[in-house]
């Protein structure tokens, strides 16, 4: 874990991505125990409102769970729905607007596939 942050957005939505690339890349796996509030709380030194927020829209999204007592666990088909969200944004995102503006220059499927296919090939992923 990397233990600084960006002024891009908020730190509870930092956490939350956290914990989310951590199941989404296999770092934590289905019914393993997530880490503690207090945990992030003390290795990122920050509030643990903060950190209590990201963690909790986890819950409410279904991707955690929480057992009285014991504490955080990522659910079954966590992973499965991380990627299905990120994939809709990954659209939404990039896709469409890339179509939108490649349209705009009259670039044909064919040659935004080559162009793909040219970064691709030069390692500049």
């Amino acid at each position: 874990m990397n233990n600084s942050f960006n002024n891009d957005k908020p730190i509870f939505i930092q956490i939350r991505e956290i914990i989310e690339d951590q199941i989404v890349n296999g770092l934590l796996s289905e019914e393993e125990q997530a880490p503690s509030t207090n945990q992030l709380v003390s290795f990122y030194k920050i509030n643990h409102a903060t950190v209590a927020k990201g963690i909790n829209q986890l819950v409410d999204e279904g991707i955690l769970y929480k057992k009285r007592g014991i504490g955080m666990f990522v659910s079954k088909g966590a992973k499965d729905k991380l990627r299905d969200k990120r994939r809709k944004a990954f659209s939404d995102e990039y896709v469409v607007p890339l179509v939108q503006e490649a349209s705009k220059l009259g670039i044909s499927s064919n040659e935004i596939i080559n162009l793909i296919n040219q970064v691709k090939g030069s390692g500049n992923q």
